[in-house]
């Protein structure tokens, strides 16, 4: 029997809302095709579909794309702008219509924090400086003025700064000592303006870099760095495979490389405490998801690819797992927003396609600034080919007005688990959601938009302080509790 103890009474951890944040790069059909139109307009159901899952932060322009990126080309009437070659992503040209006045303006738009990254691999410390200045200084200065006649009158006040992208690779091939003294310059001249104090986050490693993190945490001033970043992709780098038309082998494989972001955030977060043990310092997860090939005929620099049940299972266990690690994980950013990789919503035409992972995004949304709740869970094995994984994982949050949600996975190809709940406490009604489909590749498209989605779930019976239900097969599972 699989068994679930909540101990709601001991939930004092808020899980971030940031912990929900995006990710946009100049990268296939992200920005252009995705939230701007090629007439320099917003694309409004984008727009009205992100505000639906309260995206709280949006991280821009890469991404490899940053390290090239050189703000003064996106500012300016659109005519005059030159334009540049995307290097990194399919050679095409970027006409920089999209700058930093219309990712600031999207912002606004959203009712989300901006998060600027900046180009550390082929810019310069002034360019970096200059930035800052010119989005958040409200005084007279050559940048501000500069921001004035462009059309802004009052500073955005950017919290939010990343010095560099993945500088052990597409940002500079650096050693992490060497990147650690470019931090300290970098840092230096990212000056706070008024009342707004930056959060600057340091590149941190790629994937199990352990190596790198220490390097940083010993070489660098903490008082210069508030988040350290931390990216891994849930994939096979040999062997990508299909986004669509896998078999259960291919199913559980992914599920099983989606554990090692809680091995990360363990050893990575083992490490931060030894140097931070205060932990101010925030880990950022600010790039994760899926990466499968592409899909057939298109470019292969854009990685565009269909998301699946099997995505929204990944974005469920990870959020689960940034939910247990709430204390050192600030912020979390997920790969990419739009037609670019774990992407919550695609684009055909002038038809919007809502993925399974934005519908994970929005029945989680509950979570956003709760406290997490401690909790036990016991349950059986998912065993495939002499492999095992848990067949369910949990995560559970406590609101202000005392409300309780649950959220499920349920990772077993083709077996239903049935599941008694301790809920620590006593609850008047629950209600609930289930997403899940008969095959495991099951997606939207525009002839289908609906083919996976949420469906009431009544099948859980409260008890007392006990809760029964059986959880679908392949399945992501939201319950309510109301007091």
């Amino acid at each position: 029997m699989n068994t679930l103890a909540l101990h709601p009474d001991e939930a004092r951890i808020t899980i971030s809302r940031h912990l929900y944040g995006h990710f946009s790069e100049h990268l296939g059909r992200c920005i252009y095709g995705g939230f701007w139109n090629a007439d320099d307009t917003f694309r409004e159901d984008v727009i009205e579909a992100l505000k639906e899952i309260q995206i709280p932060n949006l991280r821009w322009p890469g991404g490899c794309f940053a390290d090239e990126y050189h703000w003064r080309d996106g500012i300016g009437p659109r005519e005059n702008r030159p334009s540049m070659v995307n290097t990194n992503w399919g050679g095409v040209t970027e006409n920089n219509h999209f700058g930093t006045h219309e990712f600031l303006d999207l912002c606004e738009r959203l009712g989300t924090e901006p998060y600027i990254c900046g180009n550390v691999g082929s810019g310069t410390v002034q360019e970096l400086a200059e930035w800052v200045e010119y989005v958040n200084f409200e005084g007279i200065s050559p940048r501000a003025d500069e921001r004035r006649k462009n059309g802004r009158a009052q500073p955005w006040n950017v919290k939010y700064w990343g010095v560099g992208n993945e500088s052990w690779g597409c940002g500079g091939h650096m050693r992490p000592e060497f990147y650690a003294d470019e931090f300290r310059r970098y840092a230096t001249y990212c000056r706070n303006y008024g009342g707004n104090r930056l959060y600057k986050i340091a590149c941190g490693a790629n994937v199990d870099d352990y190596k790198w993190t220490e390097a940083l945490l010993k070489n660098t001033p903490h008082h210069l760095m508030q988040g350290l970043s931390l990216h891994y992709y849930t994939t096979n780098w040999t062997d990508k495979g299909p986004a669509t038309g896998f078999d259960e082998a291919g199913w559980f494989d992914t599920l099983q490389r989606t554990f090692k972001m809680g091995e990360l955030l363990e050893r990575h977060g083992a490490l931060m405490d030894h140097y931070d043990p205060q932990r101010k310092i925030g880990l950022i997860v600010d790039e994760w998801g899926t990466w499968f090939n592409v899909e057939p005929a298109t470019n292969p620099g854009f990685l565009y690819q269909q998301n699946t049940l099997r995505d929204a299972l990944v974005a469920g266990i990870h959020l689960h797992l940034f939910h247990s690690h709430a204390e050192r994980v600030h912020m979390a950013n997920l790969a990419q927003t739009v037609n670019v990789l774990q992407a919550v919503l695609l684009t055909e035409g002038p038809t919007l396609i809502k993925t399974p992972t934005w519908h994970v995004f929005e029945m989680y949304k509950g979570h956003q600034d709760a406290k997490n709740i401690p909790l036990h869970l016991a349950c059986g094995e998912y065993t495939l080919e002499g492999k095992t994984l848990p067949a369910l994982h949990a995560s559970a949050s406590k609101s202000a007005d005392g409300s309780v949600l649950l959220t499920l996975c349920n990772l077993h190809a083709s077996d239903a688990q049935p599941l008694t709940v301790d809920l620590g406490a006593a609850f008047a009604s629950v209600t609930g959601r289930t997403l899940t489909a008969d095959a495991l590749d099951t997606h939207n498209t525009a002839a289908n938009p609906n083919a996976i989605a949420p469906q009431p779930f009544d099948g859980a019976i409260l008890s007392g302080n006990s809760l029964t239900l059986t959880v679908p097969a392949r399945s992501v599972t939201a319950l309510t509790l109301n007091l």
